[in-house]
C-alpha cells in the first residue's frame, strides 16, 4: 500500500491526449517524513507514520517535539498513518511523489467544507411540502416517527443539523500527472475540503 500526505492548491484543467479538457485537482506533496513505523509484534497491525508540513517548535509541545527529534526532523502540522504501507522504509526517510505513476488509481481522503447548520430539504435532499396558504408542511422534517414505535424518535433519524465538516474518502481517482521537480500531482475530479486542506493520498483499495 502507498500513500503520501499534501495540500490542496485548488483546480485547473489541462488536456488530453484527444483533445478533450479534464478537470484536475492540484495537491502539494512536499516530501512527508516518516516518523514510525508500526507493526503486527508490537502494535498489532502494520502502518507507517508519515508527517506533512513543517511547524515551528514555538507551537509545537514537548511529546511533538520529542517523537520528531526522533526521526530527525521538525515537528509537523499533518500527522497520519498509511495502514498495510511497506515497511521497507526507515524512520526519517523522505517521501515523494515519485511513488505514484500516471494513469495509477488513489483513494484521496479529507475533511469536507464546514456548511454550517442546514435544514432537511438542504442537508439531505428531502422534498417540499405543498406551498399553498393553510398549508402547515412547507420545508420542515415531516413526521419524525412511526406508528408502531410513535413514542420516540429513533436513532440516526435525517433531521436539520450540522452539514459539512466530516470526514470524507473519494475512491478510484485517477493520477493524471506526476510533477516530481515541483512535487505536485494532479489529481482527475474533486477532492473533499476548502484550499489549503490537508488530505491523504493512498493507493486505490478497490482497483
Amino acid at each position: 500500500m502507498k500513500g503520501i500526505l499534501g495540500r490542496k492548491i485548488g483546480m485547473t484543467q489541462v488536456f488530453a491526449a484527444d483533445g478533450s479538457v479534464v478537470p484536475v485537482t492540484v495537491i502539494e506533496a512536499t516530501p512527508n517524513v516518516v516518523l514510525q513505523k508500526k507493526d503486527e509484534a508490537n502494535d498489532g497491525y502494520n502502518a507507517v507514520q508519515l508527517g506533512f508540513a513543517d511547524k515551528r517548535e514555538k507551537l509545537a509541545n514537548k511529546p511533538e517535539i520529542g517523537h520528531a527529534k526522533k526521526a530527525g526532523t521538525t515537528p509537523k502540522r499533518f500527522i497520519r498513518e498509511i495502514r498495510g504501507a511497506d515497511l521497507n522504509v526507515e524512520v526519517g526517510q523522505e517521501i515523494k511523489v515519485d511513488i505514484f505513476e500516471e494513469g495509477q488509481f488513489v483513494d484521496v481522503t479529507g475533511v469536507s467544507k464546514g456548511k454550517g447548520t442546514a435544514g432537511a430539504i438542504k442537508r439531505w435532499g428531502f422534498q417540499r411540502g405543498k406551498m399553498t396558504h393553510g398549508s402547515k408542511y412547507h420545508r420542515g422534517n415531516g413526521s419524525l416517527a412511526t406508528i408502531r414505535d410513535a413514542n420516540r424518535v429513533p436513532k440516526g433519524k435525517k433531521m436539520h443539523g450540522r452539514m459539512g465538516n466530516e470526514t470524507i474518502t473519494i475512491q478510484n481517482l485517477e493520477v493524471v500527472k506526476v510533477d516530481v521537480e515541483r512535487n505536485v500531482l494532479l489529481i482527475k475530479g474533486s477532492v473533499p475540503g476548502p484550499k489549503n486542506a490537508y488530505l491523504k493520498i493512498r493507493a486505490a483499495v478497490k482497483k
